[in-house]
């Protein structure tokens, strides 16, 4: 076992937010594997959809197919500007593809941060979740909600009214489990590149993406019992989320592989942010490599004092920054 590191350095308040977290999902976890959304639904702290303006967002939850309950969030500036044309933001969050949604509240105050700082209207999608709904669920949800933009699902949006959208300037953004997510969805879209009438992938944002693999890595072990992820709820949502029978070499967890094969011609350049406390970030340094190896555009954004999920939390100084990163990666490819 190598030589554990000090613990990463934390704000008592974050600590405690992410104690009530970990707490919360913990709790309703079932030994039989199933997790109680009943009692999910009274203790996880959540923000509801305000079409008023707080801190300069207003912000609106669309049904898109009531049966699955697939919805999205979406966050808009209160403030149109004339002859403005806003890139979209399509976000989906993290929680091990077992927990949380759009209006969990970390999930909500990124949303909206990233809307304002970056200033761009962002969709947060509420995808289906396991052990419920197992792979690939949460890729059918993805690829639903981009055909539903381009099929022009939200232009009678009251909270967008004045906008002018640039549906040739979408961006996947998707953090854990999200990132997952996106990687999967952007492969299907590529695939498929000449059926889109208007929406255009110009770039995604992979924040910490959850991969997984049969094999320990050494940040796996070095790491455990010091960062707020453990390999225990890990190897948990991968039971949970992978179809019957497959293991972590399956290739939802292990993505960027030999079964990954060549990646599509249209996928697009590729922001990869990883932190130096996360355990899993081995693996997300191969699928950087996989992405540059396979001819792509990619970017690796490394904080050596992040823990997983350090951009959820506005406390660390490393959040804003890395913000400021998707802005100027969002920028940089809309001028392209």
């Amino acid at each position: 076992m190598p030589n554990k590191p000090p613990s990463p350095p934390m704000p008592w308040m974050v600590r405690l937010q992410i104690a009530v977290l970990i707490a919360v999902t913990d709790v309703a976890r079932r030994k039989d594997g199933t997790v109680n959304r009943r009692l999910l639904s009274i203790i996880e702290p959540k923000t509801s959809a305000n079409p008023k303006p707080v801190a300069g967002v207003c912000t609106s939850d669309v049904t898109i197919d009531l049966t699955r309950n697939l919805w999205i969030r979406i966050f808009a500036p209160s403030d149109p500007v004339k002859d403005e044309k806003l890139p979209l933001v399509i976000y989906f969050h993290g929680g091990g593809f077992t927990f949380f949604s759009p209006a969990t509240r970390p999930c909500d105050l990124f949303g909206r941060r990233i809307c304002r700082e970056i200033r761009a209207v962002v969709l947060s999608v509420n995808y289906r979740l396991a052990p419920e709904h197992r792979c690939p669920a949460p890729y059918d949800d993805g690829i639903d909600v981009l055909r539903y933009l381009d099929s022009g699902g939200i232009g009678s949006v009251g909270i967008l009214s004045g906008f002018d959208l640039d549906f040739g300037s979408c961006f996947l953004a998707g953090d854990s489990a999200g990132g997952n997510i996106i990687h999967h969805v952007t492969r299907r879209w590529a695939s498929a590149v000449d059926s889109w009438e208007k929406v255009r992938i110009k770039g995604i944002v992979v924040l910490q993406p959850y991969f997984g693999s049969q094999e320990r890595t050494e940040a796996e072990l070095r790491l455990e019992g010091v960062s707020v992820i453990s390999m225990a709820r890990a190897d948990w949502g991968w039971k949970a989320f992978l179809p019957e029978g497959a293991d972590r070499n399956h290739e939802a967890a292990h993505g960027f592989g030999d079964a990954a094969g060549m990646l599509e011609e249209a996928f697009p350049p590729a922001m990869v942010v990883i932190g130096g406390y996360d355990p899993l970030q081995d693996l997300q340094k191969k699928y950087y490599e996989m992405l540059k190896a396979r001819g792509k555009v990619a970017r690796l954004v490394e904080y050596s004092d992040a823990i997983h999920g350090f951009y959820m939390f506005p406390e660390f100084v490393q959040s804003g920054q890395v913000i400021e990163e998707m802005k100027a990666f969002i920028k940089e490819q809309r001028s392209l």
